[in-house]
């Protein structure tokens, strides 16, 4: 009788997390580490440390490491295939997101006190704005792992450190004046909480127009859909991605 209670106990209780799985072992399984399916294309990985809004790590991103659902990681390494013979590559800067580091976007979006400034990434909105206005969310598609933030860049350049202690511009403002980025010029830097981040904005040069269109038609011919407020945003389709996950991102 009590390993029946114990079961039905177990059941109830995972019908009622539907927005946490656990792992089961180092990632859950339909899960990969990107490197191992395509160790060619770069990666930002700008929540596992300082340079992003919140102006820290943030938690679950124990290691800089993108974790995707497989489906998705194979459609980027097809990416990746077509860009190579442009002697471009992909550089993801963000992939699967554990909950727990979306909640920590929301109370960072809630706490007025919050430091260090990071006031870059929001250049003409109110901080307490940003969750009304929908640039952070309760709910994320990272955490499905069928979401990823992605540029792209030069093959042969390298990303350069980034400098805390350095003050950078606007991430609207020119690419000279903005947090140092080896990728295209897209108009705004990443992460920026502005209406010129919009993938179809007017407010960008033919250049960076072009650059843009580079990611959205390469993106776009392997499956993916671009979020039309964010350029570096895409999602792959997955039936079984319902689910959204809160282990942490460790060393493969």
């Amino acid at each position: 009788m009590r390993r029946g209670l114990l079961r039905s106990g177990l059941i109830v209780c995972a019908l009622l997390m539907p927005w946490a799985a656990l792992a089961q072992g180092p990632l859950p399984e339909g899960f990969v580490y990107l490197r191992t399916i395509d160790p060619t294309i770069a990666q930002d990985m700008r929540y596992a440390g300082r340079d992003n809004f919140t102006g820290h790590p943030l938690p679950g991103y124990d290691a800089a490491e993108c974790v995707l659902r497989r489906p998705a990681a194979l459609a980027l390494k097809r990416v990746q295939a077509d860009l190579a013979q442009l002697r471009l590559t992909l550089k993801v800067y963000d992939c699967y997101r554990p909950t727990r580091a979306v909640a920590a976007m929301a109370r960072w979006a809630r706490d007025a006190n919050a430091t260090p400034d990071t006031s870059r990434f929001y250049p003409h909105l109110k901080k307490d704005r940003l969750f009304a206005l929908g640039y952070i969310a309760a709910h994320s598609g990272h955490s499905r792992g069928v979401a990823v933030d992605l540029t792209v860049a030069p093959m042969a350049s390298s990303q350069p450190a980034h400098d805390a202690q350095t003050r950078h511009g606007a991430c609207t403002g020119p690419v000279q004046l903005r947090a140092p980025d080896n990728s295209l010029d897209m108009g705004t830097g990443y992460d920026c909480f502005d209406s010129k981040s919009y993938t179809q904005t007017a407010s960008i040069t033919p250049q960076q127009r072009a650059n843009r269109d580079v990611l959205l038609n390469a993106m776009r011919k392997h499956g993916f859909a671009n979020y039309k407020r964010e350029w570096w945003h895409f999602s792959y389709p997955a039936a079984d991605a319902r689910m959204a996950y809160d282990f942490p991102i460790v060393r493969p």
